[in-house]
């Protein structure tokens, strides 16, 4: 991608760069991120991100050029992002939790032209690069073999203004589709600005809102928009690291940052809830919880209401694609309308309509489609996915809700086939393609089966080639490790004699989800 035909006027600049810097120039010695012991303050951060940006243009990154960057939650994967920005390059975050094959398929289908890797992560990297036969700059950082500092300290701090189109890419976030590969969600400068907009006018958010416990993984899109309003006002965002998810750390965070606002996933909620102790902490800087990503049950709400009394619980429902969020429950509404979705945020106009793009009646069961300033560009390098997921003039969500009397959203289930375990996506089409590659499966269907802690996990439904000669869970596993992340990898399976069909051929899943329920798999756990 060449830089603009027409230069947008550097005074209009309105993209991740332009407000980090304008932050760097009015505040320079405010705190913009704190990572464990480490501060940043915005001048400090800018600086850095200059010469990370002047870094990657000596080593050839140019406009629309993609870097790859992939990384526990920490301050060099957010330099990384607003660098690739700041460049006019396209920003690729990679999941940390990805095996070599699964990240060399990101590089080749981005086309990467530089990495940024952190260290932990650097052999999956390496073994990806060589699988892509990918030769391109790669800086490391935070360990073994790090080059990342020196770069740094070798580039100038100053850097030569850039005119960066709002509507050009500013990142590529990988999200998996039903035909088993991940499809690139292509999200512009302006769809992330207008989320943030429309995020802060939804909920109320006003200039005290300034402490963001930065709680989902980086390289995920809730991760991302979710700092990016506190970005606009100049707050601060407190990073979590990665890991072990640890409910007690995080109230200590709470507490001793003063965090005002927090996303997480329902099951985390639901293990700070439990913490011992929690009504005696100090948490009235805490304003503003937010979950989504999972679904959450009503027993849950009404404990992070009763444990959090001076805050507002709101649920975020949306997808990737959406940059991500797309209707709101605010925390008034999270009695009265529990297990709804909420409404439809700023600048989001939704309909919900059957298979011919015809509306059904309030209270009946459809798709949800959105039009919106904040929905991506297109899929990367995929027009015909794109044009599908624009069928009519409309993006397609595949998610099927229902509306009630009050303009209230519920979901009720999902067309794509999809799990959600801990806020992760789990597409079954790419779990039953490494599964059904095993010498000794027939067949193989993936469904979600109902689990306390992460509300699903994969149950592997599977036929053996030879009758009687299924592998055995720890074949399975075996077989998974190499080829997909642990997340996604079945946790229990049950054998059948064949799976059913419809006449077309079709695996009937409703009927496996109906045996399940009843008790009549023979499950398994790997």
């Amino acid at each position: 991608m060449s830089e603009p035909s027409v230069p947008r006027l550097l005074g209009r600049g309105m993209t991740m760069g332009d407000q980090l810097a304008r932050h760097a120039r009015l505040s320079p010695g405010r705190i913009a991120f704190r990572y464990n012991e480490t501060s940043r303050s915005y001048g400090e951060f800018d600086e850095r991100v200059s010469r990370l940006a002047n870094a990657l243009r000596e080593r050839g990154v140019g406009y629309g050029d993609r870097v790859v960057v992939l990384g526990l939650n920490t301050l060099e994967v957010l330099e990384g992002y607003f660098a690739s920005t700041r460049l006019g390059a396209i920003c690729v975050p990679v999941n940390f939790r990805l095996v070599a094959d699964e990240i060399a398929y990101v590089l080749e289908d981005a086309g990467a032209s530089a990495i940024i890797v952190h260290a932990p992560l650097a052999g999956a990297m390496a073994k990806a690069r060589e699988k892509a036969s990918l030769d391109v700059p790669c800086l490391v950082f935070g360990g073994d073999g790090a080059d990342y500092e020196e770069a740094l300290a070798a580039a100038s701090p100053e850097f030569a203004e850039l005119t960066v189109d709002e509507q050009d890419p500013a990142f590529i976030m990988y999200t998996s589709g039903t035909t088993g590969r991940p499809k690139g969600a292509v999200l512009t400068h302006h769809n992330l600005l207008m989320h943030a907009f429309s995020n802060m006018a939804h909920l109320g958010v006003t200039p005290e809102d300034k402490v963001w416990l930065a709680a989902a993984p980086l390289f995920h899109i809730a991760g991302l928009s979710g700092l990016l309003p506190n970005l606009l006002l100049g707050g601060r965002t407190v990073l979590l690291p990665s890991g072990q998810f640890d409910p007690a750390a995080v109230v200590e965070l709470f507490e001793r940052e003063r965090v005002s606002s927090c996303f997480l996933v329902p099951a985390q909620w639901q293990a700070i809830c439990a913490v011992p102790g929690i009504a005696d902490r100090d948490l009235s800087a805490l304003t503003r919880i937010s979950w989504g990503a999972a679904p959450a049950s009503t027993t849950l709400l009404r404990t992070l209401i009763e444990t959090f009394p001076g805050a507002d619980v709101n649920t975020a429902f949306g997808q990737t694609e959406c940059s991500p969020v797309t209707t709101l429950l605010r925390g008034e509404d999270s009695i009265r309308k529990i297990g709804s979705v909420g409404t439809p945020m700023l600048n989001v106009e939704v309909r919900v309509v059957d298979d011919d793009l015809n509306d059904v009646p309030r209270g009946e069961v459809g798709e949800i489609v959105y039009r919106s300033p904040m929905v991506m560009k297109e899929y990367w390098n995929k027009p015909a996915e794109t044009a599908e997921a624009f069928r009519g003039g409309w993006f397609h969500s595949g998610d099927l809700v229902r509306e009630d009397e009050d303009g209230y959203y519920y979901v009720v289930d999902r067309k794509k086939d999809m799990i959600i375990s801990g806020g992760e996506n789990i597409y079954c089409a790419e779990v039953e393609d490494v599964l059904a590659g095993h010498p000794k499966i027939g067949e193989v269907a993936l469904i979600g089966m109902p689990d306390e802690k992460w509300g699903e996990t994969p149950l592997a439904v599977l036929s053996p080639r030879t009758q009687g000669e299924p592998p055995t869970p720890a074949e399975l596993e075996e077989w998974c490790t190499e080829r997909l992340a642990r997340y996604k990898r079945p946790r229990r399976i049950a054998v059948v004699e064949a799976l059913p069909r419809n006449p077309s051929g079709k695996v009937l899943k409703t009927q496996l989800r109906a045996d399940r329920a009843a008790g009549r798999l023979v499950i398994e756990s790997t």
